[in-house]
């Protein structure tokens, strides 16, 4: 393992289809999207299933559905298990001393990003996840920090674009890039960044506005992603 440099920083966005993005200011390091696309469908098929058993009158679909609750709870909880030690692994052997988490107070309540992209998010027990990522993280003597991540998503990290913070947003600030569809990020210059990478550093330079030297030349903006293979869920109904 690395030993552990205090200039050497993560950082983690947290989604749906990308359960994390995990970037950092280590040279050389290519950005990370954890696939959470295994969580997604268990939660449809979940809300599918439930949705068929709660219609049933009688006591025994009560009984039904707790089993059925308890099954998918673990499920989910084994796949936030095996994602958080990839990841902590990841960065102890990076050297990595700090991590920079992402997350707004009541970001659960009040989300506005479409009815269905709602559900998914809230059903994601993110909070639990960090839990995990926090207690994993103090074991390899990382320091894990909670960054207050609003704007990080609209500014253009390549830019270098000032990030405000929540209900401090000056009346003429405009972000130099846009997000477009297919989750890509589009900087003033046109360079095409992954939109949850982006995020990603832009939780980063917040909390550490000078982790970063000269930008351009020491981030990599193409991801690698991990599928966690051979762990992939599988949502059966148990009975």
């Amino acid at each position: 393992m690395t030993e552990s440099d205090n200039n050497s920083i993560a950082a983690i966005d947290f989604g749906v289809n990308n359960l994390m993005a995990i970037t950092s200011n280590v040279p050389g390091f290519s950005p990370v999207l954890i696939n959470g696309r295994p969580l997604k469908s268990i939660n449809q098929f979940y809300n599918s299933k439930r949705a068929a058993i709660t219609s049933e009158n009688g006591n025994n679909s009560s009984k039904r559905l707790k089993r059925f609750t308890t099954y998918r709870n673990h499920k989910v909880r084994d796949y936030l298990h095996r994602a958080s030690t990839y990841v902590i692994n990841l960065l102890a052997e990076l050297g990595v001393s700090k991590l920079v988490l992402g997350k707004n107070k009541g970001w659960k309540n009040g989300i506005n990003i479409g009815a269905v992209n709602n559900q998914n998010f809230v059903q994601i027990p993110h909070a639990q996840l960090i839990e995990l990522l926090t207690y994993k993280a103090a074991m390899k003597g990382i320091q894990v920090i909670i960054q207050e991540e609003s704007y990080t998503s609209k500014a253009s990290f390549l830019d270098n674009d000032f990030i405000p913070t929540y209900n401090s947003k000056p009346v003429d600030w405009v972000a130099s890039g846009k997000r477009v569809k297919r989750g890509l990020y589009i900087s003033q210059n046109g360079i095409a960044i992954n939109a949850d990478v982006n995020g990603s550093y832009n939780i980063l330079k917040k909390a550490f506005p000078e982790a970063f030297g000269i930008r351009n030349s020491e981030v990599l903006v193409t991801p690698r992603k991990v599928n966690l293979e051979g762990h992939a869920l599988k949502m059966v109904t148990p009975f």
